[in-house]
Order: C-alpha cells, then sequence, then structure tokens
C-alpha cells in the first residue's frame, strides 16, 4: 500500500511535471556504480513516486500566497477587444484577468480566446489562424474589433482562495487545461495570479518574485 506524504494525498496534477522517459532511465541507472538488481520499470516507477511524494509535501504545506504573483494585469468587462489586445502586448503576457467593479474575477482572456474568434469560433493553432487571414479564409478580424472583454472571455473564472495549498493549483491547472489561476481574498476580490511558469518556478527554483 502506498503511503502519503504528510499533509494529504499526491497532488494529480504533479504527474504531468514529473514525467520522465525510459531514455531517462536507462541514463540514470548507467550512472550508478555496481550492479542494480532492479528493472527498468521498477526503476522508473520508484524514481516517480519518491519523488512525487517529496514534491507534494513541499506543495501541501507552501500556500498560494507566498507563491502567487500579486501585480495582476486586468481588463474591465466593457473594454474593447482592442484595448485588450494592446494591454496584452504591453504587459508581454499571454492572458489578463477580467474584473468586477469591486475587483472580483469574473473571467479570463488568453491568446487561446482570440485564436478561437480568429478563426470563427473554432480551436487553431497560431499558424493556422495565420494561414486562414493571408488567403482572406475565415480571418475574422473585422467583427472582433467590435466586441467588448466579456463576450470573448473564457468564464467563469477558475479561481483559488490565497490560503489553499500550492497543491490546489497544480491539479486545478491541469485537471481544467488552464494556464493561469486567479488566486481571491477572503472576500473573493482578486488578490494575485498563479501561472504555470509560476508552478515550476516555486518548486524547482525559488519562491515567488
Amino acid at each position: 500500500m502506498q503511503s502519503e506524504p504528510e499533509g494529504g494525498g499526491l497532488c494529480r496534477g504533479l504527474a504531468r511535471l514529473l514525467a520522465i522517459s525510459d531514455e531517462d532511465v536507462v541514463a540514470a541507472m548507467r550512472g550508478v556504480e555496481g550492479y542494480l538488481d532492479i528493472t527498468p520499470g521498477d526503476f522508473r516507477e520508484l524514481y516517480e513516486l519518491a519523488y512525487a511524494h517529496a514534491v507534494s509535501r513541499i506543495t501541501h504545506r507552501l500556500r498560494l500566497r507566498e507563491v502567487m504573483v500579486r501585480h495582476v494585469v486586468t481588463v474591465e468587462p466593457a473594454t474593447p477587444v482592442a484595448e485588450v489586445a494592446r494591454v496584452m502586448a504591453e504587459a508581454a503576457v499571454s492572458g489578463v484577468v477580467v474584473v468586477d467593479p469591486e475587483r472580483r474575477p469574473v473571467g479570463v482572456v488568453s491568446e487561446r480566446d482570440f485564436l478561437v474568434r480568429l478563426a470563427g469560433g473554432k480551436a487553431a493553432s497560431f499558424m493556422a489562424v495565420v494561414a486562414g487571414c493571408l488567403a482572406d479564409a475565415g480571418c475574422a478580424v473585422g467583427p472582433l474589433k467590435e466586441e467588448r472583454a466579456e463576450e470573448i472571455m473564457s468564464a467563469p473564472a477558475v479561481t483559488a482562495g490565497e490560503e489553499e495549498p500550492l497543491c490546489a493549483a497544480t491539479d486545478l491547472l491541469y485537471e481544467r487545461d488552464i494556464n493561469r489561476l486567479p488566486v481571491v481574498d477572503g472576500e473573493g476580490r482578486l488578490a494575485g495570479i498563479v501561472t504555470r511558469h509560476d508552478l515550476v518556478r516555486a518548486l524547482f527554483g525559488g519562491g515567488a518574485e
């Protein structure tokens, strides 16, 4: 029976971060001096379990308020889409949080939302959209100019409380297939944001900026 790390079970989202290839296993085993009486499959399972326990122990102790980025780029629901694009470009971010007058998150606008809109409502890659626009086949730039943030945002916003463990953010990011997670205070107001990059930095490169 697998034991659980202190603070709770393993973070499901960690599996995506901790995946190693067969080549990684073989290289690691070759680096160990002497004879190893263990198969590559068992070695891989043991490594992933031990590493997941170690990282999960840390993520259950860390709170989102300790690793979140407090400066969040935001727009309002009525902000024109052209302005949203300008704000994102100037801030060099791939997504912004849409907040109401009380700074409560109501949605998120990301590059993905723009691509879907430009592709006529279909999921598409950046280059697929570029190709369509250059061929004048399905590039919806014109209508998009007249829309507002609330019309293209992903809603409702998926959020987490600032006192929740980092593990909770890990699971939400991967289960919902999102890249950023607005963090709210006890009143539901925006307090910060955690991205996949922040998660990796917190786990492997130190604390928050």
